[in-house]
């Protein structure tokens, strides 16, 4: 039997996921998208061929649905959603930073409720989509929460008490390679390569080595040193690595990330 999934928040991860559930097979006709202009509307059903709807028709239609406004948003979308939803529809939550009980407590009693965090990556189909389960959701309720992410990456289930960390690793973790290719990039134009060389040099380095990192099973220390000769310049570049305690300062910087997550669970604006 098909399900209705409505995706209500149609930006950028909205749609990739839109996107990815159509390329994994999904009929348009069992897709719903609330948006908030008509034109968004119209764009999304003629490039996907799907309908829109208000929020009260998604919540009485659809079997899924999957929230992916933003968090100052959600309060004022779950008051549309509650008087019309029945409590064995399963409500998908894509907002960073919200418990499962900020939804728990404002929908009918005993309404599953899984809690997801994407990253970025899903516009490229290798997002890591982390999962947590509410008080009611069951099994069967994670196990179509995969289905409907993993075409967009990889999914991973986590105890919600580790959201916050999650958060600080994969929800933020590309930025931070971004700030690691940018500046190793500008190292580059220093050492006197021009920019648009050091930067294929240094996005292709780190496809590399993340595919090595996911196919081979290795850990990354071994990795590391099958680069490293002694006395090497490999070597030298880790000594000053360092030296300038570059392991503490990410340790510290993914510390303040979930501190921030934490922050803003609790409602700390």
């Amino acid at each position: 039997m098909s399900q209705k999934v409505a995706v209500l928040g149609t930006g950028k991860i909205g749609e990739a996921l839109l996107s990815g559930m159509i390329r994994a097979g999904w009929s348009p006709a069992d897709l719903l998208v609330t948006t908030r202009r008509p034109e968004r509307a119209a764009e999304l059903r003629d490039k996907y061929g799907v309908e829109s709807a208000t929020n009260a028709e998604a919540a009485k239609t659809a079997d899924i649905l999957v929230l992916a406004v933003k968090p100052q948003d959600m309060g004022a979308l779950l008051d549309d959603l509650a008087p019309h939803l029945a409590e064995d529809r399963l409500v998908i939550s894509a907002a960073a930073g919200l418990p499962t009980t900020f939804f728990e407590e404002r929908l009918p009693a005993g309404t599953p409720v899984v809690r997801v965090m994407p990253n970025t990556p899903v516009l490229v189909d290798e997002g890591m989509s982390v999962i947590s389960p509410g008080t009611h959701a069951t099994e069967a309720h994670l196990q179509r929460t995969e289905a409907l992410f993993n075409p967009v990456g990889k999914t991973l289930r986590v105890a919600e008490s580790q959201q916050d960390a999650a958060t600080a690793l994969s929800g933020s973790g590309p930025a931070y390679f971004y700030y690691l290719v940018e500046a190793m990039t500008d190292a580059g134009i220093l050492l006197g390569l021009p920019r648009d060389k050091a930067h294929d040099l240094i996005v292709q380095a780190a496809i590399g080595a993340a595919v090595m990192l996911r196919d081979s099973g290795e850990h990354p220390v071994k990795l590391r040193e099958a680069v490293m000769s002694p006395a090497g310049t490999t070597i030298s570049a880790i000594r000053e690595l360092e030296n300038h305690g570059v392991r503490a300062a990410l340790i510290a910087a993914l510390e303040a990330a979930r501190d921030r997550s934490r922050e803003l669970a609790s409602g700390q604006g």
